[in-house]
């Protein structure tokens, strides 16, 4: 069930509970009986409803404590002009529900609490049916805007922002309210719904240690060596084929890794599209040709770091789309975006300008 609480200056008063529901279902017509939400213009007078999505099992519990602990802040800092909703996650997709309800309820923010995970499932819950979710009160002055407060196991997305994995900055963010609109990604395949993205999407040996890693979350940060590792054991380089800005099709031979970012960081604080910003309106690809597994060892420093771009065999450019097939057919080359697994090529890489505002 999803543990909605109006939280007021004092007390959390429980309210009552929301259905878990599936995404093809319709949402339920309001949050909560004892919600009093303005359907007018935006105002000075109108308290702020703010949904905050938490994954309570993220970073093996850990997001779960510290946002107990961080609760009493938040109710401090916030309760006085704002209404709360804390609403827990209950398993896979459950956050792409509950932000869907919040955005048709008409909520000012819907804040991502916990890691990259979290917040990838959070903003696609910002769509539906390759559209974007909208406000049931058409008369609405303001969008619903999208908030962070970085919990979980990573938090690459932040880093793009210079933000620190501080949440009581984060709050104090969140209390400013100042908004920023951010581009977002969309990845198509035939007889497939859309996926949404928000920081990078990556293909191949990368995405195959994301794969691994996910696996091992339990181990911290840790996780991300652990998949690499188990990433390179039979792994070989590919050639694909590549269709950049509805152009002609290039062949790229021995691709090791193909990396389209909107944000610049990946696998734990690997800045992989250096150049890359999610108002820029465009996506960053950088492509790793014919690397072997001493390559990212020898060169791992300039892979954090941001300065592999001037490697051999290492390319840059900037796109409005990418499409990406394997020539070889074996349809067993790994996608994933914000390190959660796709599947196999072949996909369609798309930006979606200016697409969600976000609380920076």
């Amino acid at each position: 069930m999803v543990s909605c609480y109006l939280i007021a200056t004092g007390a959390c008063l429980p309210m009552a509970n929301a259905s878990i529901f599936r995404a093809e279902h319709r949402m339920a017509p309001d949050l909560s009986p004892d919600r009093s939400i303005s359907r007018g213009g935006a105002s000075s007078s109108r308290r702020r409803d703010l949904v905050f999505v938490v994954n309570p099992r993220g970073a093996n519990g850990r997001t779960g404590k510290e946002w107990k602990k961080l609760l009493p802040f938040l109710q401090s800092r916030l309760g006085t002009d704002c209404n709360i909703c804390e609403s827990l996650t209950s398993g896979p997709f459950h956050a792409i529900d509950i932000t869907r309800e919040a955005i048709r309820e008409g909520a000012d923010a819907v804040i991502s609490v916990g890691g990259d995970g979290t917040l990838h499932e959070v903003v696609n819950g910002f769509f539906w049916d390759g559209k974007p979710v909208a406000n049931q009160n058409r008369e609405a002055a303001h969008s619903t805007a999208l908030g962070l407060i970085p919990l979980g196991t990573g938090s690459d997305f932040a880093r793009t922002f210079g933000w620190k994995n501080d949440p009581c900055e984060a709050i104090e963010r969140i209390a400013t309210g100042l908004r920023s609109r951010i581009d977002v990604g969309v990845i198509n395949r035939e007889g497939e719904q859309p996926h949404y993205y928000i920081n990078v999407a990556d293909i191949h040996l990368s995405a195959k240690a994301g794969y691994y890693a996910s696996k091992y979350k339990r181990f911290g940060n840790l996780c991300y060596v652990i998949g690499a590792l188990q990433a390179f054991m039979g792994h070989h380089n590919q050639d694909l084929r590549i269709k950049v800005d509805e152009g002609e099709w290039e062949t790229f031979p021995k691709v090791t890794a193909l990396c389209i970012g909107n944000a610049k960081y990946f696998g734990g604080g690997m800045k992989i599209t250096p150049n890359a910003d999610p108002r820029s309106r465009d996506f960053e690809v950088v492509i790793l040709q014919d690397f072997k597994w001493y390559d990212f060892i020898l060169k791992l420093n300039k892979l954090y770091s941001g300065t592999h771009l001037s490697v051999n065999n290492v390319t840059a450019r900037r796109v409005h789309s990418i499409e990406v097939e394997d020539i070889s057919g074996s349809g067993d080359i790994y996608v994933q975006s914000d390190g959660e697994y796709l599947g196999f090529l072949p996909r369609k890489f798309c930006i979606l300008p200016a697409a969600i505002e976000m609380i920076c």
